[in-house]
């Protein structure tokens, strides 16, 4: 399977799936920008608009740019920090949302271990736009198999690595999301880890995303979430300002 990935396809991506909140943002821009030319405003507020808006619309765009395509973080070599590519785990399961980036890449890093992949989306509670979309290009995996979030078919202590890349925050009830975590720590072996990347509802993500970054969780909620769910063990390293990765164990 190719991996290689085309230049600028992170923020391609990102592009393409909330396209609708770009096409809704030229439309109020252009709504505004007549409504100060019909109403004779001081030229000033076209210049406080239009920087608000360019702003608010590429920013997002400059920040997907730096954290999926120039960053590293589809080559996996952050796992170096978590010394994960040198444990020769047995078991690893990477669980997406829908949309599948990581599956092939994680087997080329682990060409040892058994790679089982699940798919937790649920289009009657999962039902962005975006994510609709995304489902629609995302390639699939061989043997993914759809679950419920809060059912991993998988046995007792099993798994070696759990890999939640991205995803988990499509998870948006509090009740679910430790359901889910809860599912993930039953299936992880006694020195099994589970690996979560996500973007935080922080200050840097506000300056990224503005009001978008509320689609993402604090440190503080994920860090409940975990505890809630029986995972004692939560670690946070930094990947760019914008994007954590949580490891959390037994």
């Amino acid at each position: 399977m190719e991996l290689k990935r085309r230049k600028f396809q992170g923020v391609l991506n990102i592009l393409s799936f909330n396209r609708h909140f770009y096409v809704i943002g030229i439309l109020v821009w252009i709504a505004l920008i007549l409504i100060i030319y019909l109403l004779d405003f001081p030229s000033i507020w076209y210049w406080i608009i239009s920087i608000a808006f360019t702003y608010g619309l590429l920013m997002p765009l400059i920040i997907s740019a730096y954290v999926y395509d120039f960053s590293g973080y589809y080559n996996f070599n952050w796992l170096k920090k978590l010394s994960l590519d040198k444990s020769k785990p047995k078991q690893i399961v990477n669980i997406n949302a829908g949309f599948d980036e990581t599956s092939f890449i994680l087997k080329d890093k682990f060409p040892d271990a058994d790679l089982k992949v699940f798919d937790f989306y649920d289009q009657k509670k999962h039902t962005e736009p975006a994510i609709i979309r995304a489902r629609k290009v995302s390639l699939v995996y061989p043997n993914t198999k759809d679950i419920k979030s809060n059912k991993i078919p998988l046995e007792d202590n099993s798994t070696d690595l759990v890999f939640l890349l991205s995803a988990a925050h499509e998870i948006r009830e509090e009740k679910e999301r430790v359901a889910f975590l809860k599912e993930c720590n039953r299936i992880c072996k006694s020195n099994g880890k589970i690996i979560t990347v996500e973007h935080l509802r922080d200050i840097p993500n506000f300056f990224a995303f503005s009001v978008g970054f509320t689609h993402f969780f604090s440190r503080k909620t994920w860090k409940q979430a975990f505890t809630n769910a029986g995972l004692l063990s939560f670690k946070e390293r930094k990947f760019t300002p914008f994007m954590s990765i949580f490891e959390s164990s037994k």
